[in-house]
């Protein structure tokens, strides 16, 4: 088997909340994830502040902006091993944070009323690299089956109080996370998903949240479809009893070679 012929298979969606369908609200959670090739993609997530007027552009533009920047460098790089993550990342981090407040400035508003939460991870078949702006998670599963989050979510003193990309101690409570492995599995969730995937406080995933996920992502054949089908579990009874907030789910398998 030639290992180079292995693939990241990926699936993605985010839907409003029964809360937000109620008040007829738009979704005000945002996902991007980019193939750079069979071998790396970028992700990106981000979930407005549902306090923020304009929560959903805001939302939008930090996760647009943010893989732009980070393709933009990626591009201009001979070999990942060699980069300093924890530097780059906060970098492009900053340079969204200033777009969000310059595209504030442009429309006459406080940089708050487009307030959000940033996850941006560049993912190779040897490393994970996330940073990560408020709520949400990443949880990965290694080629030995081991279940681990590399950023939890950044609870404030209250519930449901978080720390947002224009809050003024955003670069300074950022999570960063460089881990080496060989990863199988990678779930990326915005916070409507954390009390269904995590044991909270401390943030450790819960298996059996995870497992029937990644199983689904490692067995599809039409993305399309199995996105829809994503798109229903979301909405799902299950799901809905527990949160009623938007929710964002990102699922990658390594697919190995001789599934080519």
């Amino acid at each position: 088997m030639n290992p180079n012929s292995a693939y990241w298979q990926i699936i993605s969606a985010s839907v409003a909340g029964s809360s937000h369908e109620k008040q007829a609200l738009p979704c005000q959670d945002a996902h991007i994830y980019r193939e750079i090739d069979p071998h790396q993609f970028i992700v990106a997530v981000a979930d407005g502040a549902g306090s923020a007027s304009l929560a959903d552009v805001g939302a939008q533009l930090a996760v647009k902006t943010a893989t732009q920047l980070i393709e933009e460098y990626l591009s201009s790089v001979e070999d990942t091993a060699t980069v300093d993550w924890n530097t780059q990342l906060l970098a492009v981090v900053n340079q969204t944070k200033q777009a969000i407040e310059a595209e504030a400035d442009h429309r006459d508003i406080l940089a708050r009323e487009l307030a959000t939460t940033l996850i941006l991870g560049v993912i190779t078949d040897s490393t994970i690299a996330i940073v990560q702006i408020g709520d949400g998670a990443v949880v990965v599963e290694d080629q030995q089956g081991t279940l681990m989050a590399l950023t939890i979510p950044a609870s404030g003193e209250y519930l449901n109080e978080t720390t947002f990309l224009v809050s003024p101690n955003a670069l300074e409570s950022a999570q960063i996370h460089v881990w080496s492995g060989m990863p199988k599995y990678l779930a990326i969730f915005s916070d409507g998903l954390q009390m269904l995937g995590l044991k909270m406080p401390e943030g450790k995933p819960h298996p059996p949240f995870f497992s029937p996920l990644f199983r689904f992502v490692e067995t599809i054949g039409d993305r399309t479809e199995a996105e829809q089908q994503l798109i229903s579990f979301l909405r799902s009874p299950r799901v809905n009893q527990r949160t009623d907030d938007d929710l964002t789910l990102i699922l990658a398998a390594k697919m190995p070679s001789s599934a080519t």
